[in-house]
């Protein structure tokens, strides 16, 4: 096949020594070059990964059928087209988190739906401090050249409104550099949100307590802020408790543990792997065991709060770990100023956690 009848796509003679190319589909959306590859799939993902991003693609390796192909798509690290199913995912997050919002701040919107609107501090608590932290990601993306998705909020119907939010990625990582930076500028965005959230739930007047079935256990970083200020997290009244924004600020710090769970591709997966390498195997092989672990623990220490939690996530640990972890084409070892980052960033992530985040009531 000529290189004009390829357009932009690289000629199969390109990666010759690397995946013997015995047939070749375009189409308006891909490239797909089918062959037999001469090393392992990882191995062969590194050597022509460099070549179709020079040539404006992304590629991946799949197999169908026992047939190898190499699919090629065009990059794009911009915005194509009105965004539309994140803007109504994110509206729905919006409405679904005012909503959490009344429970907290004891609203019937049962009988006044139109108080619903008193709950924007919650909701925009709640979603601001997710929306800083995929931002985060957005813009380290960006950075690297990497093509990502805008942020894709998860509306659920619960005490919290939302399940979260997460960016796609579909690109090839250039080096670990770029690998770090996408995985810790998240979790850094997000922390310096949860702090000016929480900060300014603590100075705000508390509320009266409803018929919520959870109490909420706060990790060291939001009782160290609360202390800073000199503001209390909990109340001599029992029917009291802090400003629902406070709870913006618990979740900033809860998503930002989570995501740091060294596994898979979590953000803390990401960051485990730019920074040890192939270690990180072995890193993320401890975590399941860990958070079963917690979930023991709290059944037999502390009346069974929380214990769904951390058994939920112990299998969840399980399934990132087999979808696997992401891999830079350039494995090259990070700079010391990158380390010292990372270590520091894991840490906050340490100050996020609690072993009963949530306590029934």
């Amino acid at each position: 096949m000529s290189e004009t009848a390829l357009g932009d796509a690289p000629h199969p003679a390109r990666f010759a020594g690397v995946f013997d190319v015995y047939e070749v589909e375009s189409t308006a959306d891909e490239v797909r070059y089918y062959g037999e590859p001469r090393s392992d799939h990882q191995s062969v993902l590194r050597a022509v990964a460099p070549v179709f991003r020079d040539r404006g693609y992304a590629v991946s390796v799949e197999k169908n059928l026992g047939e190898f192909v190499l699919v090629a798509t065009e990059r794009s690290v911009g915005v194509d087209g009105f965004p539309t199913t994140n803007v109504v995912l994110f509206l729905a997050t919006v409405a679904t988190t005012l909503f959490a919002g009344t429970q907290w701040y004891g609203i019937d919107v049962v009988a006044n739906p139109a108080r619903i609107v008193e709950a924007w501090p919650f909701a925009a608590a709640v979603v601001g401090v997710l929306g800083v932290h995929e931002t985060g990601h957005y813009v380290a993306s960006r950075y690297h050249d990497v093509q990502a998705s805008l942020p894709y909020f998860i509306p659920i119907p619960t005490l919290l409104g939302t399940m979260g939010a997460v960016i796609r990625m579909n690109d090839t990582l250039p080096d670990r550099e770029s690998l770090f930076d996408i995985g810790v500028a998240g979790p850094l965005a997000g922390l310096a949100a949860t702090v000016v959230v929480t900060a300014i739930g603590v100075t705000l007047p508390p509320v009266e307590v409803g018929a919520l079935p959870v109490a909420l256990g706060y990790p060291p970083l939001i009782q160290l802020i609360a202390a800073a200020l000199g503001e209390p997290l909990t109340y001599a009244d029992p029917s009291l408790m802090a400003n629902p924004v406070v709870v913006g600020g618990w979740v900033g710090a809860f998503v930002t543990f989570l995501n740091l769970l060294p596994v898979g591709q979590l953000d803390g997966g990401h960051i485990v792997r730019a920074m040890f390498g192939s270690a990180h195997a072995t890193i993320q092989r401890l975590v399941p065991p860990v958070l079963f672990g917690l979930g023991a623990y709290t059944y037999y220490f502390a009346d069974g709060d929380s214990v769904s939690l951390w058994v939920v996530w112990g299998f969840l640990s399980l399934l990132f770990a087999r979808a696997g972890s992401a891999d830079p084409i350039d494995d090259s070892a990070l700079d010391s100023p990158r380390l010292v980052v990372g270590g520091l960033t894991l840490l906050l992530g340490a100050l996020s956690f609690t072993p009963v985040p949530l306590i029934l009531t």
